[in-house]
């Protein structure tokens, strides 16, 4: 079969249908080595909504370049999210020792093109590729069509992160370089109630989480979960203005707009879960999270009000609650977050893969990546071995 590949510069022009039939291909068809089979951040929804409310665009350095592969009928049968970038903002995969080094050595860094959901740190499919018997040369041809690109747009590298293993294989096979780095999720062990996770945790990392709890929620709040339709413009509000306040002490300048999350609202509702914290009547911190169909995904919170333990309540205690209730198997909370441990999350390794032009540079990465993969591997090994739950002397 012969294969055609595309650049489009928006979602604009991708049908919705045509993107997600590729994105999303749900429990009928999985990909190989799928995480999840309906990851909400590679969806058109979600997507399209980065871009038409402005947070995704050539202004803010974040240029699409989609990639898609259509076959002999013209019908997608594969595409990649992909960017133009003119800085290194927003990824969680960091690269600006590569960037300074590349400057001082007379390089030009910049631009640069990135596969990925912007401002997402969460795993997921990347090369956007249904089962079949011709994925393989479909993703292939991605791949040659992103080196493409990269080679007309005078761009340094290629950097396509957070992958799961399907994607994995994929790059390498084709020369990027492997780079890995670590998160802390939870994991459901078939817990039918918060109880049920709290017995596996030694007595006394038991107690000291229920303190918390209790000690969070002591000076009269209250915990809503809110989705779907539930969702209204008040709660975007009243998110919002959270999410403001936590991103400008954080990053100085919050990547996301309040036309994005109304957006989010009116195109998957149903696929996102607000945790809202309320004090005599009045709503003072959230987190928002989106559903999968195996995970629960967290993302942004923030507060208007300071409480202690408020922060581990609505963003790992109730989402794990939330998980158990709707049988979800894991839980990821983001990037970061040694602190995480303590809850019951454990310690995993997140991918990606990075293609470089200039060979100097790139055996300069590799050495560094090598080094650098040793010495995650080894702290990941480390971190298992602190988690709380119980071992055999305990109790």
């Amino acid at each position: 079969m012969t294969f055609q590949v595309k650049i489009a510069q928006g979602l604009k022009a991708v049908p919705a249908a045509s993107w997600d039939a590729c994105a999303l291909p749900g429990n009928a068809s999985p990909r190989p080595g799928d995480d999840d089979p309906h990851n909400p951040f590679v969806s058109h929804a979600f997507l399209s909504a980065l871009e038409d409310s402005g947070c995704v665009g050539s202004k803010t350095g974040w240029a699409p370049l989609h990639m898609l592969v259509e076959d002999e009928a013209g019908t997608l049968v594969g595409a990649a999210p992909c960017y133009l970038k003119s800085h290194s903002l927003g990824e969680y995969v960091f690269d600006h020792a590569w960037a300074d080094a590349y400057a001082r050595a007379g390089g030009r860094y910049y631009p640069k093109l990135q596969v990925a959901v912007p401002f997402t740190p969460v795993t997921g499919p990347r090369l956007l590729v249904p089962a079949g018997p011709q994925a393989q040369d479909i993703r292939g041809h991605l791949i040659a069509g992103l080196r493409a690109v990269r080679d007309q747009t005078n761009a340094s590298s290629i950097h396509a992160t957070f992958l799961q293993q399907t994607d994995i294989e994929a790059f390498a096979s084709n020369g990027f370089l492997r780079r890995d780095d670590q998160q802390f999720h939870w994991f459901n062990e078939g817990y039918k109630t918060f109880e049920d996770f709290l017995s596996a945790l030694a007595s006394r990392k038991r107690k000291a989480i229920r303190r918390e709890r209790r000690e969070a929620l002591a000076p009269g709040i209250t915990i809503e979960w809110v989705t779907g339709a539930a969702i209204t413009e008040a709660h975007w509000d009243a998110f919002f203005a959270f999410y403001m306040d936590t991103g400008s002490r954080k990053w100085g300048r919050p990547y996301l707009n309040r036309r994005f999350f109304s957006l989010i609202g009116e195109r998957m509702a149903e696929r996102v879960l607000l945790v809202l914290a309320k004090r005599e009547g009045r709503t003072i911190a959230g987190a928002i999270n989106f559903i999968g169909d195996r995970r629960l995904y967290g993302r942004n919170w923030g507060c208007i009000e300071d409480h202690p333990f408020l922060h581990f309540e609505v963003c790992y205690y109730q989402a794990i609650e939330f998980a158990i209730t709707q049988g979800l198997d894991r839980v990821e909370a983001g990037a970061q977050g040694e602190h995480k441990l303590a809850r019951g999350y454990r310690p995993v390794i997140t991918t990606s893969a990075h293609d470089i032009a200039d060979p100097g540079l790139r055996r300069a990465v590799k050495t560094y990546l090598e080094q650098e993969r040793l010495y995650v591997s080894e702290a990941v090994d480390e971190l298992s071995s602190a988690t709380p739950f119980r071992h055999r002397e305990d109790d």
